[in-house]
């Protein structure tokens, strides 16, 4: 009998310390979201868009040795912690915090693009500018003077990043001022748009948009200055980037496994792509959209024809609450600034009930691989992008119960979805009534592939930026301006093109385990419900999660 009352006092005493444990690393947690909150740097990535504190942003190295400082008080209480009997789900959101910590870890110091990259301040000024306007106006008061605020802080954030920069790579040099030529005569096109639908006084909004002009021709000026003694290499090499592998994306690979797997795929794509094209040589060509009106028209009649079929085919759960992914005409002073951001709008956890935009222009026969494709059918990019894309999984994940899986931000999961998603909806039967638009998807299978041995090789050094630019052109195929700007992506933020393509992957080895597992019980309605609703969280901890540890 004492026995066991023993063995009942123990695990109450572990129980209890467990549960104190993992409320230290809510406490964390929410300290370092906040914290994270208010220092993240902004990017091009719009899944990755939080929502921030407003005020002027501070990227002087004083600056930065405070958010190393932080970081390191995160990491050691972190470290005090003990997960070992923690249940499962716990555990999973233990690891979520240790890897959003790495991920700042490799932003600071092992890539440091505050300090090797010229294009991470234009994205502490424009793309943050670009971010703000993707919120559809008319803009009142706050949100007017929450813009001028970041064209205001411009000319600060560039002179510190002509501090902090030392000897960047000359390619990315290169790719800086040339997305800035010509950047003052933009700036005046944005101003005079933006005016008319903000609260900002014409002059003030005037006066700090020459400010920031003046500022971004003097960086350009400055990068022009150094270009001739700037070093070739852009590579971070193979030990920073097995760091983002382990680290950060938590993903169970080696760069050579990545290489294996994406030259599978590969060769399967383009495989499916041969007998689609085959069977269907003689099916009319796709006609594309005549004008802007009609084509925002047919998006919206087969977003919800897409919502339908979810519900109706058992795939997936779509709730009521969740708006609509839309398109609309891009506004003037958007169009002012393309190429310095995503232009859509996912919304955010506080905007819910607002409808999803993506922005577009005239349809025309001058338009990049994504959008001619959007042009002749809307349903594969709004699959991906929209439902059930990253829109549809990031409102849910939005509306998840637990606050560290709300905030968590993995490109591996997000990315890997919404790539699964297309040809999971092929195989479902979504395209059945189009044989060219199956083409499309097994097109983009093609460019998702490639991706990933883009991304390894300029991490590893083994393709300069103009080789990856020309692989991606002639294997795709796609449009140079389009293959350029993948690469220029790649070459600066390694490990995010790898995230469809192994994504996708590790969801489809998760679904084969659980239905070997499972067996007749399995439902797939249920597990994509799970996978949507834990969509921020890297797959390989969602399936140790979801089969219970195993």
């Amino acid at each position: 009998m004492k026995k066991r009352w023993a063995g009942i006092l123990l695990v109450s005493v572990l129980l209890v310390n467990a549960s104190a444990a993992t409320e230290s690393l809510g406490k964390l947690a929410n300290d370092f979201w906040a914290w994270r909150a208010k220092y993240a740097p902004f990017t091009g990535d719009d899944v990755n868009r939080i929502e921030r504190p407003g005020g002027t942003r501070d990227w002087s190295r004083a600056s930065i040795d405070k958010q190393q400082k932080d970081l390191a008080e995160f990491e050691a209480r972190w470290k005090k912690l003990d997960p070992a009997q923690w249940a499962v789900r716990q555990q999973v959101d233990y690891h979520l915090i240790g890897s959003a910590l790495a991920r700042v870890r490799w932003e600071l110091d092992i890539n440091p693009g505050w300090k090797r990259d010229p294009n991470f301040y234009i994205a502490q000024t424009l793309t943050a500018v670009v971010e703000a306007l993707t919120v559809p106006g008319p803009y009142d008061a706050a949100h007017s003077r929450e813009i001028l605020t970041r064209i205001e802080n411009i000319p600060s954030i560039l002179q510190q990043g002509a501090e902090n920069l030392d000897k960047p790579p000359a390619p990315f040099a290169t790719v800086a001022i040339q997305a800035l030529e010509n950047i003052r005569p933009h700036l005046h096109q944005m101003a005079a748009a933006l005016v008319k639908s903000t609260t900002l006084k014409e002059e003030e909004l005037n006066g700090a948009t020459d400010r920031a002009a003046d500022a971004l021709e003097r960086f350009r000026e400055k990068l022009r200055e150094m270009l001739p003694s700037l070093p070739n290499e852009t590579a971070p090499g193979r030990d920073a980037y097995v760091f983002f592998l382990k680290n950060v994306a938590l993903m169970p690979y080696s760069p050579e496994d990545l290489l294996t797997m994406g030259r599978q795929e590969w060769n399967r794509a383009v495989a499916f792509e041969t007998f689609e094209k085959n069977r269907d040589k003689d099916v009319p060509a796709l006609k594309t959209a005549d004008n802007i009106v009609n084509w925002i028209k047919e998006a919206a009649e087969k977003e919800s024809q897409i919502r339908k079929f979810l519900e109706d085919r058992g795939i997936l759960t779509v709730p009521d609450w969740v708006q609509h992914y839309t398109l609309r005409a891009m506004p003037e002073y958007l169009r002012a600034l393309q190429g310095f951001g995503e232009m859509d709008d996912f919304t955010s956890p506080s905007r819910l009930k607002e409808n999803c935009i993506r922005y577009l222009t005239e349809p025309s026969g001058k338009l990049g691989y994504f959008w001619q494709a959007t042009a002749e059918d809307p349903r594969p990019i709004t699959v991906h992008e929209g439902i059930p894309g990253h829109y549809f999984q990031l409102c849910l994940s939005w509306k998840h119960e637990d606050p560290i899986r709300r905030h968590y931000y993995d490109s591996g999961a997000n990315e890997g979805i919404g790539f699964y998603a297309e040809e999971m909806m092929l195989q479902a039967g979504l395209f059945d009534d189009s044989p060219h638009t199956r083409e499309i998807i097994y097109n983009f299978m093609r460019l998702r592939a490639l991706r990933v041995e883009v991304d390894v090789k300029l991490a590893l050094g083994e393709f300069t930026l103009d080789q990856a630019a020309k692989y991606l052109q002639e294997k795709v195929p796609m449009d140079s301006d389009t293959a350029r700007q993948e690469a220029t992506a790649f070459s600066t933020g390694p490990g995010q093109a790898i995230t469809y393509q192994i994504g996708k992957l590790q969801i489809m080895k998760f679904l084969a385990e659980a239905r070997m597992q499972q067996g007749d019980k399995f439902n797939l309605r249920a597990f994509h419900d799970f996978v949507w609703k834990n969509g921020n969280v890297p797959i390989a901890l969602q399936q140790w999660e979801y089969l219970d540890g195993r």
